[in-house]
């Protein structure tokens, strides 16, 4: 029974996953990481859900007298996802080169380190 909700089962470690790294880690580059779990978990769950067992390509296609009208999945689950993708490989280059700008800035990655730097100066 559990076994055919194995995606949603990984969807939700990874989710877990990458919000702790996020809330836990003080490393940029880890947090940076986490954000990308968490990112790879949500695109995982929406391609779960467009999925239908039984499901064919949504090509119309000619029926037979009698026969049952063939089932279709929805394909904008997996375009949107498509487009999320491509989104969040911008964000997390972004975020990197900012983690880079940081270390440029600051001499080191480490939130906690950099907060007390700003407190002391």
């Amino acid at each position: 029974m559990s076994f055919g909700y194995f995606n949603y089962w990984v969807f939700i470690i990874l989710l877990m996953i990458g919000l702790y790294t996020v809330m836990s880690r003080t490393n940029l580059v880890k947090k940076m990481i986490g954000l990308s779990l968490f990112q790879i978990s949500v695109f995982l769950f929406y391609i779960s859900m467009g999925k239908i067992t039984g499901g064919t390509a949504p090509i119309v296609v000619e029926t037979v007298a009698g026969a049952a009208p063939p089932i279709y999945s929805n394909p904008l689950p997996h375009v949107l996802i498509l487009t999320a993708i491509v989104v969040g490989i911008a964000t997390t280059a972004l975020g990197l080169s900012l983690v880079v700008r940081i270390k440029e800035a600051f001499g080191t990655i480490d939130e906690e380190d950099i907060l007390e730097m700003e407190d002391n100066a």
